[in-house]
């Protein structure tokens, strides 16, 4: 984000999803003629929305609960919420003191951002794009996009899996692109489970998005340990409540899972403690 900032040091904050490049030159965003949110892993090096950015090292890393896809089908689409398996632990309050984060595992999708200053002047908008891939073995099934062979390749995101694939991401000072852009490959750690089209409808956000259903009248979803954790999970975060959920009950993207930071926190802390670490990395100069 800074010139000159160390490449070890990790910032959480937040951008507007949809790239827009820093040599655009309309005085507003909104002009970009075309859609910037996600980026196709074949091609981020040689589009020049993409390619400056992340041969200038602009890479970031994406949070998420999940993310969702949709099946065609004949009587309609069906909506599948996809997400990394989750652990008992994933139902553990965290306490005052813990250095560990302990919720939901969130999607940790690799992606690129980049900077742009209106042309007269102004604040600086952080934008960036997510980053895709040919999908994983087993969701392969659910979404398909057609390519000009005529054949259907389904996509996904980029997902980073593990502390060590996020730091090398991040480190643009000590990883170089070319060694950077072997970390996106299609991940086979992650489950899914169909959900009700009530998500279909982009107000709707409280826990039916993301509850399993039923699909027939005689299948059944299948009880995994992942399921488990996601039906307590959203029994949990109604148990008090009236039927009519309050705003406060309801799952946010991000902010349900990850804790502002105190007066006396900097974003790189919170970051950190998200990540399990128990302190900082050696610091690491930039690298022009």
């Amino acid at each position: 984000v800074q010139k000159d900032a160390d490449s070890s040091e990790r910032v959480l904050m937040d951008m507007r999803w949809g790239l827009v490049p820093s040599w655009f030159k309309q005085d507003n965003p909104s002009k970009l003629q075309f859609n910037t949110s996600n980026c196709r892993s074949d091609t981020m090096l040689s589009k020049s929305s993409y390619k400056g950015a992340l041969l200038k090292g602009k890479r970031c890393v994406v949070l998420a609960d999940g993310f969702y896809e949709w099946q065609q089908q004949s009587a309609g689409k069906q909506p599948y919420f996809i997400y990394f398996p989750q652990t008992k632990d994933a139902m553990d309050k965290e306490m005052e003191g813990d250095e560990e984060w302990k919720g939901w595992r969130l999607l940790t999708m690799a992606g690129i951002f980049d900077c742009w200053e209106p042309p007269g002047g102004g604040e600086v908008l952080y934008t960036y794009t997510i980053i895709t891939v040919d999908a994983s073995k087993d969701v392969s099934f659910i979404h398909h996009r057609q390519v000009r062979a005529g054949k259907g390749v389904a996509g996904m995101p980029a997902i980073l899996d593990g502390d060590e694939a996020i730091r090398k991401w991040l480190d643009f000072a000590e990883v170089p692109t070319q060694e950077a852009v072997k970390l996106i490959q299609p991940t086979e750690n992650i489950v899914f489970h169909p959900v009700s089209t009530f998500v279909n409808n982009i107000r709707n956000n409280t826990p039916e998005c993301v509850a399993p259903i039923e699909l027939g009248t005689k299948k059944e979803v299948k009880a995994t340990p992942s399921n488990k954790v996601m039906l307590s999970w959203l029994k949990s975060s109604q148990e008090g409540s009236p039927q009519k959920k309050k705003e406060n009950d309801l799952p946010k993207w991000t902010s349900q899972f990850i804790h502002s930071p105190s007066p006396k926190k900097t974003s790189a802390d919170v970051l950190q403690q998200w990540l399990g670490k128990q302190g900082q990395p050696a610091a690491k100069k930039h690298k022009a």
